[in-house]
């Protein structure tokens, strides 16, 4: 199984990173795993709403090619989501597989979301909480969901 994240925008600060690359090694035990960073968009101090569509727009053309990706299933990471448990991600997870997936790709849009082409081009909507996240905390929130998900799938003791 392949995992991605594509995210809009790089993890900054070390601390964040440093924790994304904790999970990724974990994850590696279970699949392929990468983390795929897309530029963000530059946008001014307070963006119109038509600023903001055109950015998102832009954002999803560079996410174009991983949703068209063969083989693959796509869950758009979005606060209007589902909010699922970690026993119903891992469920997720493990019926691509055993659908023929060889693919799950997670999107995580930049601080003003995802644009609806990019929503509507996902299987599956989650969201991580009814909160406001930041999006770099929502990576690390991510990466280390999926690794939960891989030890439930891999009755591996780790998940509580």
């Amino acid at each position: 199984m392949n995992i991605s994240i594509i995210a809009v925008g790089k993890l900054k600060e070390s601390y964040w990173r440093e924790a994304v690359a904790e999970y990724s090694k974990r994850i590696s035990r279970f699949a392929h795993f990468e983390i795929v960073e897309l530029p963000e968009s530059r946008l001014s101090d307070n963006p119109s709403d038509a600023e903001i569509a055109s950015a998102l727009q832009s954002e999803a053309k560079l996410m174009q090619p991983y949703l068209e990706k063969k083989g693959s299933i796509n869950i758009a990471m979005c606060v209007e989501g589902k909010l699922i448990s970690s026993e119903e991600l891992a469920g997720e997870i493990d019926s691509a597989g055993v659908n023929g997936y060889s693919s799950v790709n997670f999107f995580i849009g930049s601080s003003y979301g995802l644009s609806d082409s990019v929503k509507k081009s996902c299987k599956l909507r989650i969201s991580m909480s009814r909160m406001t996240l930041p999006h770099q905390l929502a990576r690390v929130v991510l990466s280390e969901q999926i690794y939960r998900a891989m030890t439930i799938n891999g009755g591996v003791r780790y998940h509580k």
